[in-house]
């Protein structure tokens, strides 16, 4: 059984994540995992590293668990993607998801509205596009902005 310092001790690794650097997190990152991802979202690093710490201190889920939470990941995904149509891969984001992106040494967070617009500091946006042309004062695919497909347009 973990003492209630080590697990103090995790707690406080976990709660300095979000406050460390990003070289900082890409130094851990290194020291947990043979190789580095292909989209850098602070928040998706972050909670990788999280989630890495707390399976070597308290050992990883059991298989059975681990099934069953992808069967529920895929049956209640908070991203539907669309058959591939005439304009490319639709997304249908469920209202409340939060998507993260680091731009210009500036976080920003982007919220999908119960009507299914876009939300950015207080602003709405029609589309995902329409938030990182706003953010980066370039045209953009919002889903390739955000992370939701690659540059070639396959989703992630």
């Amino acid at each position: 059984m973990m003492q209630p310092d080590q697990q103090a001790s995790i707690a406080a690794q976990l709660a300095a994540l979000p406050n460390t650097p990003m070289k900082a997190l890409w130094l851990l990152w290194d020291e947990h995992f043979p190789r580095r991802p292909t989209h850098t979202n602070r928040s998706y690093i972050e909670s990788r590293i999280a989630y890495r710490i707390q399976e070597l201190a308290y050992g990883e889920l059991p298989a059975g668990i681990r099934r069953h939470l992808a069967d529920c990941g895929a049956k209640h995904s908070k991203i539907a993607i669309a058959k591939k149509g005439g304009r490319g891969t639709e997304f249908h984001l469920m209202p409340g998801t939060a998507l993260v992106r680091e731009w210009d040494e500036r976080e920003y967070r982007v919220t999908v509205t119960p009507a299914g617009l876009y939300e950015l500091d207080g602003q709405l946006f029609k589309s995902l596009s329409a938030a990182a042309r706003h953010i980066t004062g370039t045209q953009w695919s919002g889903p390739k902005f955000f992370g939701l497909i690659d540059s070639k347009g396959v989703p992630r």
